[in-house]
């Protein structure tokens, strides 16, 4: 299976960031991916609306727009406006998930939920058949270049698992130390959206690292 890559612009080069997104276009990447975070929920603070609103102008991919914040449901409508395609918010910050899930798809985005490393995937399995995405941190929230937190391949299974049991069609998705090393393992694991930042950014060519992640179960042997 060949895995969906949405590159995390918290990690681009902001001192030329049209150069970044531009290599972003002509890449194999699926998706551009946006951390949203307001400082509270996370203790970091990044892109707001008017960074989004520039972004989209220049992308070509759909925006994959991860909001880390409190009260996400209160702006789901402007994050539509702002240009998102996938809108996911944290399962720990929304007291009415239903509802906002809802409200995301009802304006025509796909809607995904994020989890925080503690929290169990069983909490999910009343509202997976409705979700478009299951988005899994592999690292706790707010800030690039942290290390993978191993335990994840078992909370992928699982997830993977209730998935199946549910009859649920969500992606997998992870996010937090994704690199070519373990790319495969985490697609056999059962992901179908890798998330990278450093690992893609950081390297002499962005766009092979891209590649290579793109088609890193093609090297199974």
């Amino acid at each position: 299976m060949q895995p969906l890559v949405s590159p995390s612009l918290l990690s681009a080069n902001f001192g030329n960031l049209d150069a970044d997104i531009e290599m972003i276009n002509n890449s194999e990447a699926d998706w551009l991916h946006i951390d949203v975070m307001d400082g509270v929920f996370v203790p970091n603070i990044s892109f707001g609306f008017p960074v989004l609103e520039a972004v989209k102008r220049k992308t070509r991919k759909p925006l994959d727009v991860h909001l880390m914040i409190v009260n996400p449901e209160n702006y789901i409508t402007r994050f539509r406006e702002a240009g998102a395609s996938v809108l996911t918010l944290h399962y720990e910050a929304v007291d009415h998930l239903d509802s906002a899930v809802r409200k995301i798809q009802s304006l025509g985005m796909k809607a995904g939920v994020s989890l925080n490393p503690h929290t169990p995937v069983s909490l999910l399995e009343e509202i997976l058949p409705l979700l478009d995405m299951v988005l899994l941190m592999t690292v706790n929230p707010g800030f690039g270049g942290q290390i993978f937190i191993e335990s994840s391949y078992n909370k992928i299974l699982k997830l993977r698992e209730l998935i199946k049991e549910t009859s649920s069609s969500a992606l997998i998705q992870v996010d937090g130390g994704v690199d070519t090393k373990n790319a495969t393992h985490l697609v056999q694991a059962g992901v179908d959206v890798l998330v990278a930042g450093n690992t893609i950014f950081g390297s002499d060519n962005p766009s092979e690292i891209i590649n290579s992640l793109k088609n890193c179960c093609k090297r199974i042997t």
